[in-house]
């Protein structure tokens, strides 16, 4: 039976500061438990029967058998499903040095949940295995950030850190952003490593780190010379970039 007190502490983890004092995130449907549970250590489990005998591999420090009803009262989602599981949150030590190594992002005030979580999804997809975020980015762990990876979070590492001192530390590092002075994205020269900024959805890259972004790149629009929309969204134009970086590394 699913507690009074059990359904507090997880939909308690909506908020950051419990996120933070529990050190303790939130994940909700069939598959994404399933996915993740293979990655984090889980703290607790709460499913169905049906369920819990479908997935006799997942373990968890708690497990609590429920009824669809009282997954219904602890469930942050409009539909909820038959699982959701607490997950310790991850400590990642961050190493500039494997921006020297591989290619990686860098989020300068991506603000919308839902953004972060789909360009995290779109980071595992080109095999992008660190991004580094200001502080001013969304949660990685934010309830609405996790649903929206779709199980990418497990393969991703997010490090949220001064972006500035870290494109200062990386002085010989291609550092890619994407401005409406840029070069062509498609005829400008890419490399294998380095780091692609990304910037804010309404501001875009802020003028500080702006100042140190030494390769500037810009999405060019179809058919150049007709009007069309002003701007891509963040996550949009994140996968485009990625995906002629990767294009170019075959």
């Amino acid at each position: 039976m699913l507690s009074k007190n059990k359904i507090k502490y997880i939909r308690s983890l909506e908020q950051k500061k419990h996120r933070k004092e529990e050190q303790a995130f939130l994940a909700e449907g069939n598959k994404l438990v399933n996915d993740l549970s293979g990655y984090f250590d889980c703290l607790l489990l709460v499913a169905t029967a049906h369920w819990l005998e479908e997935h006799p591999h997942v373990r968890a420090q708690e497990v609590i058998e429920a009824s669809r009803e009282e997954l219904s009262r602890a469930s942050l989602l409009k539909t909820p499903q038959e699982a959701l599981a607490v997950f310790r949150i991850p400590q990642y030590e961050a190493e500039a040095e494997v921006v020297r190594r591989s290619l990686c992002l860098a989020l300068d005030g991506v603000q919308d949940p839902g953004n972060l979580g789909t360009i995290i999804r779109i980071a595992d997809w080109f095999g992008i295995r660190h991004i580094f975020c200001s502080a001013g980015t969304a949660d990685a762990f934010n309830p609405k950030t996790v649903q929206a990876t779709m199980g990418a979070l497990a393969r991703v590492q997010l490090h949220y850190c001064d972006l500035r001192e870290l494109v200062a530390s990386l002085p010989d590092v291609p550092v890619f952003g994407t401005f409406l002075d840029g070069g062509d994205l498609y005829t400008q020269e890419l490399s294998a490593n380095g780091l692609i900024v990304m910037g804010n959805e309404g501001n875009g890259i802020s003028p500080e780190l702006a100042a140190v972004v030494n390769r500037r790149l810009l999405i060019p629009n179809y058919p150049q010379g007709e009007e069309t929309s002003e701007s891509l969204n963040v996550a949009v134009a994140t996968a485009v970039v990625c995906a002629e970086f990767r294009r170019r590394m075959r």
